[in-house]
């Protein structure tokens, strides 16, 4: 399968390793966060709708600055092409219509964790192609299954520093793979990047 280099406009270091193992050649965008609260959930807007959104407007924010950087006159480094592929994506775990996000410090994670305890969960990750003006997204969804939690499980985790920095407080491709009794859907989706639907947006690209 041929795929295209792109722009991944995202800082997560398993989303590079994904594109990494599926062969496709990319360069990180450092894209400036915008200011204030970080991917704020409007007022009654659903999970599913959120996350796509979210996706979205990662990825108009990237070709923005991808604009300007092309067109400033003092690139440093390896110039930008403004015509390649920019990707991004979002993910979001979503328990009893709450967004569990990242947990601020290891006890909202132990929290998180405690409510995820024998109870089965929902992954949406939206992934989102920016390419000749054009959107191209999908939507990976996913359900997942823990195993009853023990005081001692969450505590240990958290002390591990893993759930910090993830959606959920937990990577299911670390330690957290343990807790998992089943998954329906796209591991890969789980862990940032579903594999399959990235691979289609991208070939829509060629």
């Amino acid at each position: 399968m041929s795929l295209p280099f792109i722009y991944l406009a995202s800082a997560s270091p398993r989303r590079h390793e994904i594109l990494l193992q599926m062969g496709v050649e990319h360069e990180v965008l450092h894209v400036p966060a915008p200011p204030g609260e970080d991917e704020p959930r409007l007022a009654n807007e659903a999970p599913a709708v959120y996350v796509c959104r979210t996706a979205r407007e990662k990825a108009q924010r990237a070709v923005h600055w991808l604009a300007k950087q092309v067109a400033s006159a003092d690139q440093s480094g390896k110039p930008l092409n403004s015509n390649t592929p920019v990707l991004s994506a979002d993910t979001t775990v979503i328990l009893d219509d709450d967004i569990l996000g990242k947990p601020a410090d290891p006890e909202q994670a132990g929290s998180m964790l405690r409510r995820l305890s024998g109870r089965v969960h929902t992954v949406h990750t939206a992934v989102v192609v920016a390419h000749a003006g054009i959107l191209h997204e999908a939507v990976s969804i996913t359900q997942v299954r823990f195993k009853e939690l023990t005081h001692t499980d969450i505590r240990t985790y958290c002390a591990s520093g893993e759930p910090m920095g993830k959606a959920g407080a937990y990577g299911i491709q670390g330690r957290a793979g343990l807790f998992v009794e089943h998954i329906a859907g796209s591991y890969t989706g789980v862990m940032g990047l579903p594999v399959f639907e990235t691979g289609k947006l991208l070939q829509a690209c060629i």
